[in-house]
């Protein structure tokens, strides 16, 4: 009887290890979550808070699956669960990679690329207008409760491919190169303005610097270009920052 009670505690160890490793792998990667700024104890109290809260709920689907497994069987179980959690997080972490890209040429588009900002959530070095787009998004992200649809996404996963389940490289790779299409085509559209202000602010000016060569004109349009460029900002932040929360919201809602 000891014997069996030791043998059941210990499935539902592994049971419990094994839910985290989908769980951890999807929040290291998933926005808001992932960022730099939140301590590393704090994402990992996440992880482990929500692994709990999922074992009970999943523990019978994974004992039949742990019963006299091989060493084998189990390292090809962690691994599966690792990569479907990996490809979950990355999958909407595009969404906001592909923001940073559009954000960059946008600042690029209204003259802002020069000016360095302070990264939020990010180490890599990029203009002011970038930073300042991605910490209203992740704030939005979670005022607007999209951080529980990632967790509901989680638990719905397990419907989807179950564990066990062998995922293999050309799905992964399907999935995300969906995803990005997919993200890249949002930001893509919600960004439009600013490329479309650029070609036309840049054609008036090389128009007009064309027609009187002898004056600077590239230099004096500077202060009105980025007076244009924020002036667009100003009326299309709203719009923008909309759209590209009802295209994740109905990611994570799929």
């Amino acid at each position: 009887m000891i014997g069996s009670l030791i043998g059941s505690l210990a499935d539902s160890v592994l049971a419990t290890f094994i839910v985290f490793c989908r769980i951890g792998a999807c929040l290291m990667l998933v926005p808001g979550f992932s960022s730099i700024n939140i301590p590393v104890q704090v994402r990992l109290f996440v992880a482990v808070v929500t692994t709990f809260a999922l074992t009970p709920i999943l523990v019978a689907v994974l004992r039949p699956l742990l019963a006299d497994a091989a060493p084998l069987a189990l390292a090809s179980l962690i691994c599966s669960e690792l990569l479907i959690g990996s490809v979950i997080g990355m999958a909407g972490r595009v969404f906001f990679l592909a923001l940073q890209t559009m954000a960059t040429a946008t600042a690029s588009a209204i003259g802002l690329s020069s000016i360095p900002g302070t990264q939020v959530g990010d180490t890599d070095p990029a203009p002011a207008l970038v930073p300042l787009i991605t910490a209203a998004v992740t704030t939005m992200f979670f005022i607007t409760d999209q951080h529980w649809q990632v967790l509901r996404g989680l638990m719905n996963s397990y419907d989807v491919w179950r564990p066990g389940t062998k995922l293999g490289g050309e799905v992964a790779l399907a999935q995300l190169v969906n995803r990005l299409s997919e993200a890249f085509v949002l930001t893509l559209r919600i960004t439009s303005p600013f490329i479309v202000y650029s070609v036309i602010v840049n054609f008036a000016v090389g128009l007009i610097n064309k027609l009187t060569p002898a004056i600077p004109v590239y230099f004096i349009s500077v202060p009105f270009i980025l007076f244009g460029g924020f002036l667009l900002l100003y009326l299309t932040s709203d719009e923008l920052l909309t759209q590209f929360m009802i295209g994740l919201s109905s990611y994570l809602a799929g």
